[in-house]
């Protein structure tokens, strides 16, 4: 074999790998596995790479098999997301999604306090924008819009207060209602740092701006 084919070979191998890179990059979080560890209702730990499904309050673990967990077999799981960084935490509560009954679903919690907590639940949607042909996934450190062809990474948020959890509708004078005792201060907050009431990042600061005032 010539040098001149090794290094044609290497160069193409090199740009086979970076295409997988990039091409395993774009995919939601929901579809890969991440390092983590799943803490059961019975008081088990199972430690291995993980892969969620919230449409169907799933949980899998890859160690020397794959097991699927529901969400009423599990306390919470956790994660490091490789994808946007940092560790994400899981718990499985009780809540009716359809208005018939409650049965354990599974509720990422962004932030709480001992008044408080902001949680949400992360779902695909479609999205009508063209992001080139293998795709492409936008994001900033405060998870705005991910987007990837045809699809696009939404949320659903919930306030857990009172014992309660109850689902914002994004609605400004609503957040209000749920962060009291603290208007002005709040707004302030939000017109310093140009943040808004409706976006994963800001709500999550917003929030944990609220619980700390609710410590003084």
């Amino acid at each position: 074999m010539t040098t001149t084919m090794k290094k044609a070979i290497f160069t193409l191998s090199l740009v086979f790998f970076g295409l997988v890179t990039v091409m395993a990059q774009n995919q939601f979080p929901s579809q890969v596995w991440h390092k983590g560890n799943i803490y059961g209702a019975d008081g088990q730990t199972f430690s291995g790479l993980i892969k969620y499904d919230l449409d169907n309050n799933l949980v899998q673990l890859k160690s020397e098999s794959i097991i699927t967990l529901t969400a009423s077999n599990v306390s919470n799981f956790e994660i490091y997301d490789e994808i946007f960084g940092g560790v994400r935490t899981f718990y499985s509560l009780p809540f009716s999604l359809n208005g018939d009954y409650e049965t354990p679903i599974f509720f990422e919690v962004l932030t709480q306090g001992d008044d408080i907590a902001l949680l949400c639940r992360e779902y695909i949607a479609t999205d009508s924008r063209s992001m080139g042909a293998y795709g492409a996934m936008g994001m900033n450190p405060f998870w705005g819009p991910q987007t990837m062809t045809g699809y696009r990474l939404a949320f659903n948020y919930y306030f857990f207060k009172n014992g309660r959890i109850q689902k914002y509708n994004l609605k400004k004078k609503e957040l209000y209602n749920y962060l009291t005792g603290y208007d002005d201060e709040i707004d302030l907050f939000m017109r310093k740092n140009r943040l808004e009431h409706d976006k994963r990042g800001d709500l999550l600061r917003i929030t944990a701006y609220y619980n700390e005032l609710n410590k003084n």
